[in-house]
C-alpha cells in the first residue's frame, strides 16, 4: 500500500515540475521582453488617456494622435533600416533617409505642437512629452526585441 502511495506521490511531483525553455545566446530576457511592452503600454494608455481627458477640440486631438502614429511607425522603420545597414541585408539610401527625416519630423512636429498649445498647461506639455518618447523609445525597443529573438532562433 505505501509503494502506491509513493508512486501517485512521484506522479504528482513530475506534474509539478516545469520544463525550462533554456535561452537562446543573443536573445533578450522574458524580463526585458516584458519591461519594454509595459513601457510601450503605459506610454500609449497615457497619451491617450491624456488626449481622451483633454480639453481641447478634436481636431487638436486627432493632431497629437496622429504624431504619435508617426512617430511609432518612424522609429520602428528606422530602427530597422539601421539593422540591416549593419547587417549588410541592402538598404537603399533614399530609404534610410526618408526614415531619419520621418522620425525628425515627427520630433519637431511634437515640439512645435507643444510649444504653440496656448491651451495646454506646462504641466500637461511634460506629460505629452514624455508619454511621447516613452512610447517612441519602447517601440525601438520591442522591434530590437523581436529582430534579436528571430535572429537567435534561426542561429539553431
Amino acid at each position: 500500500m505505501s509503494n502506491d502511495n509513493e508512486v501517485l506521490l512521484d506522479k504528482g511531483k513530475r506534474n509539478d515540475l516545469k520544463v525550462k525553455e533554456v535561452r537562446r545566446e543573443g536573445e533578450p530576457t522574458p524580463a526585458f521582453k516584458g519591461a519594454s511592452w509595459s513601457a510601450l503600454l503605459v506610454g500609449v494608455v497615457s497619451y491617450f488617456i491624456g488626449l481622451f481627458n483633454a480639453n481641447m477640440q478634436l481636431n487638436e486631438k486627432g493632431y497629437y494622435f496622429a504624431i504619435l502614429v508617426f512617430g511609432l511607425y518612424s522609429a520602428i522603420s528606422l530602427q530597422k533600416a539601421v539593422r540591416d545597414k549593419e547587417e549588410g541585408i541592402p538598404v537603399t539610401p533614399i530609404y534610410y533617409g526618408i526614415s531619419w527625416v520621418a522620425l525628425c519630423v515627427s520630433i519637431a512636429l511634437m515640439a512645435i505642437g507643444l510649444y504653440n498649445a496656448a491651451s495646454i498647461v506646462l504641466s500637461e506639455k511634460g506629460f505629452y512629452g514624455m508619454a511621447f518618447v516613452l512610447s517612441v523609445f519602447a517601440a525601438i525597443t520591442i522591434q530590437k526585441n523581436i529582430r534579436d529573438t528571430q535572429r537567435a532562433r534561426e542561429k539553431d
